[in-house]
């Protein structure tokens, strides 16, 4: 089935301000393109300059808002934390939504796990996430409301074992988002979490597709179409927008029907 030819419109993010981690290519630059499309002012990082440059050329060129953006290894929370205020500052304002999609799933057996590669994989899976809601927060606060959401992984559900430090990291983001639910929602910020299936960005058609794989995705998925960028870029959307006003502390599938 071919991309949704007539997307929802949300008018509610007209004018909004977003963030996004790992913004410049597959997922996330769905994100950030959606985004734009709804008239929403967006920022984001990532470590890919050229992809990163790329997106924002070519949204311009498509006359969309062009987004702000600027390199940044998450690992670094100081670093992060400063892009988020340089960009509320080069978009004019505190942000209104953000989403945490910045990951790494490169494999690794248990075995070969040390303290060392534990503590980088938590440091690029888990740890971004919370310090950038907490760079957010006192700008939604301001402005009396807004909305993160967090990206999950259905991998750790289906008992995926390729990569046990990302499984355990991305188990960690519905701690997170339920976590965090009711110190937010005082504040009227809604937090939730979008978990999605196998989709199939460049890279992991590059890295880990495979005919076995294939076969097992046919298998396992209720729908039989390729879960792609755009179908998480929706669901995120949704939860950003007005129409999700209500919605808070939840995780939502967008896997096929494969969990």
């Amino acid at each position: 089935m071919p991309p949704v030819a007539h997307p929802a419109s949300y008018p509610s993010l007209a004018g909004r301000r977003v963030f996004v981690t790992g913004g410049g290519s597959g997922i996330g630059e769905a994100i950030v393109e959606a985004f734009a499309r709804q008239g929403a002012l967006v920022a984001f990082v990532d470590v890919a300059d050229a992809a990163s440059a790329a997106l924002a050329e070519r949204l311009a060129g498509g006359g969309l808002p062009r987004p702000w953006w600027r390199r940044c290894d998450v690992r670094d929370v100081p670093a992060l934390q400063q892009c988020i205020a340089e960009a509320a500052e080069g978009l004019g304002g505190d942000f209104d939504v953000l989403v945490n999609n910045v990951a790494s799933d490169d494999r690794h057996a248990p075995e070969a796990v040390t303290p060392d590669y534990w503590d980088e994989r938590m440091a690029v899976n888990a740890r971004p996430a919370f310090f950038a809601i907490q760079a957010v927060l006192p700008g939604m606060q301001r402005r009396g409301g807004g909305a993160v959401v967090n990206l999950g992984s259905i991998g750790w559900q289906i008992k995926e074992g390729a990569y046990p430090c990302y499984a355990v990291a991305k188990s960690s983001v519905n701690g997170l988002t339920r976590g965090l639910a009711r110190p937010l929602g005082a504040h009227g910020i809604r937090i939730n979490t979008v978990t999605p299936g196998w989709v199939m960005t460049e890279r992991q058609r590059r890295l880990w597709w495979t005919p076995e794989g294939e076969a097992e995705r046919r298998r396992s998925q209720c729908l039989v179409d390729e879960l792609l960028p755009h179908d998480i870029a929706a669901m995120v959307l949704f939860l950003a927008s007005d129409d999700g006003r209500m919605c808070t502390a939840q995780e939502f599938k967008v896997d096929a029907g494969w969990a």
